[in-house]
Order: C-alpha cells, then structure tokens, then sequence
C-alpha cells in the first residue's frame, strides 16, 4: 500500500488548492475503516495535526484552518482531499496525509506534498 499525494504548489495569498491523496493497493474495507488526516511541517517546526476525518465520518480541525480547510473523502476512488481556501503565508508547509485503521492494525502515510503561499 501507498499513499501518493498531489496538487502542491506555489499559490498567491488568499487563493485555493485541492490537495489529494489516494491509497494505492489499499483494499475497500481498510480504507472505510480508517481513520484520515492530514499534517502540515512548517520550515523549522514540528509536524502538526491539521484535519482529520474519523471511519465514522466526524471531522476535526486545527483552529488555524477552521472555516478554511476542508476535509472530504471519496471511498470509491480510496481518495481524501484537503480544499485549502483563503490560504496564508503562514499555511506554507509540507502536506502530508495517514490513514490509520485500529481494525486492521494499520498505518500509512503519504510522502508529502509541498505547499508554498506567496504573500
């Protein structure tokens, strides 16, 4: 299984991007029972929790995104998106998703996808 992310690059202040990340050679029943998330590492910061969606559907938000960011999920394609709207320089980060399934006893991550906000 892998996760491969797209759809980083460079956007202007106040622009939008729709990050993707797809579970290649995931099976159905793993990708539904897991949970998906998303992380930002800003330059010389730790990696930090940004959304993330749970099996059941229940999302969370960092405060810094709230009402910006959006999670989604499309289990047919095994694929979560991240809709980045409004973004800030201070969104400048590396993008990374997991998807974690306790069921299962998995857990994966993306290798990343670079985000740069251009003020």
């Amino acid at each position: 299984v892998q996760l491969v992310e797209s759809g980083g690059g460079v956007v202007q202040a106040g622009g939008s991007q729709r990050l993707s990340c797809t579970a290649s050679g995931m099976i159905l029943s793993v990708f539904t029972s897991s949970d998906k998330a998303w992380y930002a590492q800003a330059p010389g910061k730790q990696r930090e929790l940004v959304a993330q969606m749970t099996s059941e559907g229940a999302t969370y938000y960092a405060d810094s995104v709230k009402g910006r960011f959006t999670i989604e999920r499309d289990n047919t394609r095994r694929r979560i998106y991240l809709q980045m709207n409004s973004l800030k320089p201070e969104d400048t980060a590396v993008y990374s998703c997991q998807m974690s399934s306790n069921s299962y006893g998995t857990n994966y991550w993306g290798q990343g996808t670079q985000v740069t906000v251009s003020s």
